[in-house]
């Protein structure tokens, strides 16, 4: 793909040669280019996973934290400062396992975050153990008698807890997933794209192939139809891509913030208010 202001080029990459995180990366790299941002408009936060190295591949503001936590301190960055971008990628294990419940609190709070997650089934940086979306009959070297519990649906879960954008992609198609993320990007409030990605390591079931043949991408589709989004959502293979809802903008945590009411400077660009932190301080040491 054409050369972007979000390049780092020269660095070591740690992703296996084939890995689907490298076609994200691109589609990432482009959809920000773009949208006319620059790195310093914004932040791409992570946890621990090969997803989450993401942010250490290109250029622009990032913050990796702990395992599972991406989306709360994604939360508080764009509360911190809402004029920035703010990406919270990462793994399906990464999100949807170690970090569930704040997938969870994070669609019912709707900061105006994107949420990308490279969901390939599977834990790569571990070696290959299942994951929360992992197919019943999955077999890895720990379930060696493959999977028995259902797989999470994240698509179908966001919309059940009041998600207004969700979409899924997928790692093969670069271009479409530009296009998805730019859209997801765009909306105001909490957006979920789940991106298919191949594991070409650890997960042999999933490949491009597979891909291939089991998605198809929308057409016709009215995203404002929440009903059928969640029919989609809750249908199987071939697995639909593309955006599945797109709801009404509404206001977001950030938004809805005491400290925003009267003054819409961003936090981080206002003085300490060292009396009041002193005089708070003076009262809980009496």
């Amino acid at each position: 793909m054409a050369a972007t202001p979000f390049d780092l080029p020269g660095i070591d990459i740690s992703w296996c040669p084939g890995c689907g995180d490298f076609k994200i990366l691109d589609s990432i790299k482009q959809a920000l280019s773009e949208l006319n941002l620059t790195p310093l408009d914004v932040v791409v936060v992570s946890g621990i996973g090969q997803a989450a190295k993401t942010p250490h591949y290109m250029k622009s503001h990032f913050f990796n934290g702990l395992h599972g936590r991406a989306l709360s301190n994604a939360t508080a960055i764009k509360a911190a400062n809402p004029s920035l971008e703010v990406l919270a990628v990462g793994g399906d294990g990464d999100m949807y396992g170690e970090g569930g419940n704040h997938f969870l609190h994070t669609i019912r709070r709707n900061p105006g975050i994107t949420n990308l997650v490279f969901n390939n089934m599977v834990y790569g940086l571990t070696k290959g153990q299942a994951s929360p979306t992992s197919p019943k009959g999955f077999r890895t070297s720990v379930q060696v008698d493959g999977v028995h519990s259902q797989p999470f649906n994240p698509l179908g879960t966001a919309l059940m807890q009041g998600a207004g954008f969700v979409a899924r992609a997928y790692a093969g198609d670069t271009e479409k997933t530009k296009d998805v993320i730019k859209e997801a990007i765009l909306y105001k409030g909490y957006a979920l794209v789940d991106i298919f990605q191949p594991c070409v390591s650890f997960n042999s079931v999933n490949t491009y192939a597979w891909f291939k043949e089991n998605t198809r991408w929308l057409e016709d589709h009215d995203p404002s139809d929440f009903p059928k989004a969640l029919s989609l959502a809750l249908s199987e293979a071939p697995f639909p891509l593309g955006v599945l809802y797109r709801g009404e903008e509404r206001t977001t945590f950030e938004g809805a913030l005491a400290a925003y009411r009267k003054d819409d400077r961003p936090l981080v660009g206002r003085g300490a208010p060292r009396e009041a932190v002193k005089h708070l301080i003076d009262e809980m040491c009496r």
